[in-house]
């Protein structure tokens, strides 16, 4: 299940494997390989029935910038993973999403210096369509650790070739690594994927299980 058959998941204007840099961990940390991949809506800002629509809908759920830059401090790499299915559904464009994030990023720097997101992909696919790149399916994950471990020797991303499902064998360690979500279809990917997955409330978000993420450390 390589690229050229499958509906993959897509990055904020630009192609999935375009360059990408990824941010200094905190204290100039040397990363280990943790991931923490989370859900957009419901985790890091507030969600709505209704889809998030417009850059003024964007709310930080509390203590999410100081949930991320938790992560990071602790040595994880944040990579967001959210199904977005306006855009094929016809309801607003990719740009509107990109704007959106761009929002996002900049109200979790304001409350954290450190809480940057190394990488965000969605999932434009409507449920309808059967990507594998939509949750509860894994693509997104499986795309995020790909693209993450490649940047971190080799920013160019410059020949990379990106595998999922049975055709992607020699798959990395994930037992440090987490995902964390708000409803059912996350906890199905991170378990489809082979990660420790965490269920929170939508209405308090991911700071809702960062005792459970760190233990005692936290």
């Amino acid at each position: 299940m390589g690229c050229d058959d499958m509906l993959t998941p897509h990055r904020d204007d630009v192609e999935l494997t375009s360059p990408l840099q990824l941010p200094q961990l905190p204290n100039d940390a040397v990363w280990d390989g943790s991931i923490a991949y989370l859900d957009r809506d419901g985790v890091i800002i507030e969600g709505s029935e209704n889809y998030v629509n417009t850059v003024d809908e964007v709310v930080l759920l509390p203590d999410s910038a100081k949930s991320v830059g938790d992560l990071r401090r602790a040595g994880y790499r944040i990579c967001i993973v959210t199904n977005q299915s306006p855009i094929n559904r016809g309801l607003w464009s990719s740009s509107n999403l990109s704007m959106i994030h761009d929002r996002m990023r900049q109200l979790l720097l304001r409350d954290d210096g450190d809480a940057h997101l190394d990488l965000i992909l969605h999932s434009p696919y409507a449920p309808w369509e059967g990507a594998w790149a939509r949750k509860p399916f894994p693509g997104m994950l499986e795309a995020g650790r790909q693209l993450i471990d490649s940047a971190s020797s080799d920013t160019s991303l410059k020949n990379m070739n990106l595998k999922f499902g049975d055709d992607w064998s020699d798959r990395p360690d994930e037992s440090n690594s987490v995902m964390v979500g708000d409803r059912g279809v996350d906890m199905s990917a991170a378990a489809r994927f082979g990660v420790v997955g965490f269920l929170c409330d939508p209405d308090t978000g991911i700071s809702s299980v960062m005792d459970s993420i760190l233990g005692d450390s936290y």
